[in-house]
């Protein structure tokens, strides 16, 4: 009968969260004179539309599954590069590999759209399963397993927070690649735990969920791998865990060594996350919780102490859980106090509350299990008191809901089915009617209307020829503070991102020129304020698909010789800082200082130093047949020897292969180059980094088939063995 309960218990949360995501439920309005007290509507699946899912970052996210199945597979690889934003930037290096995949698999299929929907759900769905596999991991009845997988799934339906990860909010917002990510890391744990507590033989399963779990996110990665180390010192647990890290990592070693190495590179832009530092209550932002301890999390909070106590008075084995609940909220407490900006401190609180709706759990089970054994008939009350605690529990979750099926209508409506659609389609039409090239728009919140403010971080989902300066992968690129400076500059409400900036406000005369720095072409206008100023700034007008206006910039080239010799920098300064006051000069721009270079470029402690250098003859110069594609960049000019400049965003990975030297990093994240020869080549190439990463990924891949092929021939020994 208790596996009856743990089908329950785990089926009914998840049919729940099924039917929530599948946009079945309108979003309810309160009836203050009736019962029911909400009017709730039934409709057609959103979720089974073949449109374009929106909402916050996940409206743009619609972009990477698509530059994997186009551009990147066909080429025989996962890790790339794309011209779409930021002038250029590294795909799937700094972001998670695993939803795009699957999204690409589900799209053999399925229309993309419901491929891309789909996979946003699987975490959500996998967390009852999840739970319930994790806390019977740890060697409790299936009875408190079963009320854990309930309490365990209440987390998705919080609705205090959207930005944290791991509840449907949070997904809805861009994070299922957190939510899918931290189903696999309950069950990672609950592998590793019930192997060293049973002491089984080695398996390569934890390793496998460990690799999937990390190329779906890497702070959940972090998290269990530090919950982990209690394991450490039980009998077995170091060959257990040794194993499951070692072998995990080699499995995801063609993503991860890249990551990592770049990364310590300084290749990712710090974005400076302002931490969350409250412990009750609201933020300074009205609406926004910001606090381990909202309003709705401090009753389970207090049946999470219960559980905790009761657990080790009863000597159960919940260390690791414990460890996973704990650590998180002292990470979440004293990151800020170290100063530690590029994680973001509230990306730990899912392991709070998760841990903390676990230990509830656990608290009921061991409730119904006592009292079932004081009263007669223990069987029966076991059963029935199991069924009513989830009942219970199944109540406070569906009247616990409120705005999640407006989210869910929202998103997965999807671009089509916003009111304002006819004026995005305009425009996209007007784009497309463009010469090919770079577009700047002005960055306003204003433009959630279509379904999110980064809608126009799509344009080159809709059109090939077309990339947006701005995208969703702020961290990806060196071009990232950049692109925020210009898009301060012609905006009237800027979102400013990226701390620590020196951001100037609208300002036109600034923006051309950096904006030909980056070769962008053309810009959008949304509000009237910035549609003047740029018209007062004398920008040609090309279309007006109200409320847009689309402007012409002034005209500029891909790639172009340096009027003066650049400088090398050899100072103590970050070269980021150096890029920056560089950037903020606009009287300077024509003055490069590059990273590296030839032996006779000077090495020079201060960026003011440019300014002495010599200039170059290039009257005569002329630069031709300029193609820029994601991963190739020709050209061909008669300025041999003059160093020119390419207006791709750097990165370690362009190599020239004929034709000159370099590519070197300059001001203010773009490459240098040397023509040796009139036709010049670079490409974007796997380096030895990369090459590291792949031979040990198929070196893992390796050892799972021989210990697979292993296995099966001792089973089939012993077999004959026993038949004899």
């Amino acid at each position: 009968m208790s596996r009856w309960i743990a089908v329950a218990a785990v089926g009914i949360p998840t049919l729940i969260i099924l039917i929530l995501m599948l946009g079945f439920i309108s979003p309810g309005t309160t009836v203050i004179d009736s019962f029911p007290y909400i009017n709730v509507e039934f409709r057609s699946p959103t979720l089974l539309m073949a449109n374009t899912p929106t909402g916050g970052d996940m409206g743009a996210h619609v972009l990477l599954p698509q530059l994997l199945k186009e551009d990147l597979l066909p080429s025989g690889q996962i890790l790339g590069f794309s011209s779409s934003w930021y002038a250029g930037f590294p795909v799937l290096y700094f972001y998670f590999p695993l939803p795009a995949i699957i999204t690409v698999l589900l799209d053999v299929l399925l229309p993309y759209g419901v491929a891309f929907k789909l996979t946003t759900i699987i975490g959500l769905l996998m967390l009852p399963a999840a739970c319930y596999f994790f806390v019977r991991a740890l060697g409790l009845a299936r009875v408190v397993a079963s009320m854990a997988a309930v309490t365990g799934s209440m987390y998705v339906f919080m609705e205090s927070f959207s930005i944290f990860g791991g509840n449907i909010k949070s997904t809805l917002a861009g994070e299922f690649s957190f939510s899918l990510s931290l189903a696999l890391s309950l069950i990672y744990l609950g592998l590793v735990v019930r192997d060293t507590r049973e002491q089984r033989p080695f398996s390569p399963l934890p390793a496998v969920v460990l690799a999937l779990a990390a190329m779906s996110h890497i702070v959940t990665t972090i998290v269990v791998v530090v919950a982990a180390v209690p394991l450490l010192l039980r009998r077995g647990g170091p060959r257990v865990v040794l194993s499951s890290w070692g072998l995990g990592f080699a499995l995801s070693a063609f993503w991860a060594v890249p990551l990592v190495v770049r990364t310590f590179d300084g290749l990712t832009t710090d974005m400076g996350w302002s931490p969350v530092k409250g412990l009750l209550g609201e933020s300074s932002s009205p609406g926004i919780v910001s606090t381990p301890f909202p309003d709705e999390f401090i009753p389970i909070a207090v049946l999470a102490l219960i559980g905790a106590v009761w657990s080790l008075v009863r000597r159960e084995d919940v260390s690791v859980l414990l460890t996973m609940t704990i650590l998180p909220l002292l990470g979440y407490l004293f990151l800020p106090v170290i100063g530690v900006t590029k994680l973001y401190n509230a990306r730990l609180l899912p392991y709070w509350f998760l841990g903390g709706f676990l230990l509830a759990g656990i608290a009921i089970g061991l409730g119904v299990m006592t009292l079932s054994r004081v009263l007669p008939q223990r069987r029966q009350n076991l059963v029935a008191g199991s069924a009513l605690a989830i009942l219970v529990l199944v109540n406070v979750i569906v009247f616990g809901v409120h705005d999640l099926p407006g989210w869910v209508s929202w998103n997965y409506t999807g671009y089509e089915g916003k009111q304002p659609y006819p004026e995005y389609r305009a425009l996209l039409e007007s784009v497309d009617e463009l010469p090919p090239g770079r577009i700047m728009w002005e960055i306003n919140s204003g433009q959630n209307r279509y379904g999110t403010p980064m809608a126009l971080m799509l344009i080159p989902y809709w059109s090939d020829e077309h990339q947006s300066m701005e995208g969703v992968f702020f961290e990806s690129s060196v071009s990232t503070p950049f692109h925020f400076l210009n898009g301060s500059e012609v905006s009237q409400s800027p979102s400013n991102p990226v701390r620590g900036l020196d951001y100037r406000g609208m300002d036109f005369e600034r923006a051309v020129e950096h904006l030909e720095l980056y070769n962008v072409q053309h810009y959008i206008s949304f509000t009237e304020e910035a549609r003047d100023a740029a018209i007062a700034a004398g920008l040609p007008v090309l279309a007006e698909p109200s409320p847009w206006t689309v402007f012409d910039l002034r005209e500029s080239q891909a790639v172009v010789p340096l009027a003066f010799e650049p400088v090398v920098y050899a100072g103590e300064e970050q070269f980021l800082d150096v890029a920056l006051e560089w950037y903020d000069d606009i009287n300077g721009l024509d003055r490069f200082v590059a990273l590296d270079g030839p032996e006779e470029w000077r090495r020079v402690q201060e960026p003011a130093a440019r300014f002495a250098t010599p200039p170059y003859d290039t009257a005569d110069a002329n630069v031709t047949d300029v193609v820029i594609e994601d991963q190739r960049v020709t050209f061909s000019t008669t300025a041999v020897g003059v160093p020119h400049l390419v207006k791709v965003s750097y990165f370690p990975n362009w190599e020239v292969v004929s034709g000159g030297e370099g590519p070197y990093p300059v001001t203010p994240s773009l490459m240098l180059v040397v023509p040796t020869e009139q036709d010049v080549v670079l490409e974007f190439r796997a380096t030895s980094v990369e090459n590291i990463g792949t031979v040990l990924t198929l070196a893992g891949l390796g050892f799972i088939a021989g210990w697979w092929v292993l296995r099966r021939r001792r089973r089939h020994q012993a077999a004959q063995e026993q038949a004899a």
